[in-house]
């Protein structure tokens, strides 16, 4: 593994907190188990999954890699923390899926096999490291001419401090106090104009939307609190 100083070891040790129950649908990743369906439909209808080749940055346990690998394809994962690394290489053997997963930061992926893959998934992870900038760099580096990036955040406002932070944090604590810093949330301004910096085109965002209460998450026209988006290389 290479180092990679575009990484916060505070959010690393944070998050493998949670690798022992990150499969556990009513444990500390709930949230995330109540979101994949939503991301993996996302993705898988925008781009033909069968045999393409698709990377998972940031893949924490897999939840996201396992169902992009269900849906057929070619699935690398890469994370810097090596103990949800272990839980998701663990969590194969009751899957049977197929997934190659690594302990490995975006910067060394992006240099060791560029314009390698037909999408490139990243998902809740850009508000977790310093230079998000850099990371969109790299993310674009992966991508063929023509590929698709998927990545979604929390938006920067006042609806999704509540709601990321004030709601999930402490008064449901469905996360774990300090999961999110509200000025590392980003407006889908901001992360456009970073996409645009390396010939990326946004093609469509949409805002997610969770009642933690009921469980539900769908596919929104409000982007106030998280949202997702899909970006095509120019080329």
């Amino acid at each position: 593994m290479q180092t990679n100083a575009n990484v916060s070891a505070e959010e690393i040790a944070r998050f493998e907190k949670l690798a022992a129950r990150w499969w556990d649908p009513d444990g500390e990743s709930r949230p995330l188990h109540d979101l994949n369906p939503v991301r993996a439909a996302y993705v898988s209808g925008r781009v033909n999954l069968r045999g393409a080749n698709v990377v998972d940055v940031g893949c924490g346990g897999g939840l996201l890699s396992e169902a992009l690998a269900r849906a057929g394809a070619r699935v690398t994962a890469i994370d810097l923390g090596a103990k949800l690394i272990e839980i998701a290489k663990l969590h194969l053997f009751e899957s049977n899926l197929q997934v190659d997963y690594r302990v490995q930061s975006s910067t060394e992926l992006a240099e060791t096999e560029p314009a390698s893959f037909d999408a490139v998934c990243c998902m809740e992870m850009i508000e977790h490291v310093p230079d998000p900038v850099a990371l969109i760099g790299d993310l674009a580096a992966m991508l063929k001419p023509g590929g698709q990036l998927f990545l979604s955040t929390l938006n920067r406002t006042p609806a999704a401090f509540g709601a990321a932070i004030v709601g999930a944090e402490y008064l449901m604590r469905l996360l774990p106090r300090g999961t999110h810093h509200y000025a590392q949330f980003l407006k889908p301004s901001e992360v456009a104009a970073m996409l645009r910096r390396f010939d990326l085109e946004i093609e469509d965002i949409k805002g997610l939307a969770y009642n933690p209460l009921t469980r539900n998450a769908s596919l929104s026209s409000n982007t106030a609190v998280n949202y997702v988006l899909s970006a095509r290389k120019v080329g």
